[in-house]
């Protein structure tokens, strides 16, 4: 699996409405592509300061061409909406992993 993660760092006057509205529209937008599996969002510990909370919101896709894809036709304008939303709100930065192996103990 790929994991295409996005961390965000977001204004605490705007962190509530953020946080649903990416639970009830953002995410579930981005899962409607088809290219990715699942998604988890996850906040960070210990390092929230007076900017704003972190947040990692990690989708999953099977393959390399499904994150390709994805950057192709989908990306663009889902993020345009995010920062269009969160103007000046929020710092954000991507990354991919690959995962290797999961263990279960």
């Amino acid at each position: 699996m790929i994991v295409y993660n996005v961390t965000i760092k977001i204004n605490p006057d705007v962190e509530k409405e953020w946080l649903e509205w990416m639970k009830a529209n953002h995410i579930p937008e981005v899962l409607e592509t088809g290219c990715f599996v699942d998604a988890k969002i996850q906040k960070l510990l210990g390092y929230d300061d007076e900017e704003g909370r972190t947040y990692a919101i990690q989708y999953r896709a099977r393959t390399m061409q499904d994150i390709d894809r994805y950057q192709e036709k989908y990306a663009a304008p889902l993020q345009k909406d995010h920062t269009e939303r969160y103007k000046d709100q929020f710092v954000a930065f991507r990354t991919l992993l690959e995962e290797i192996q999961d263990f279960i103990g």
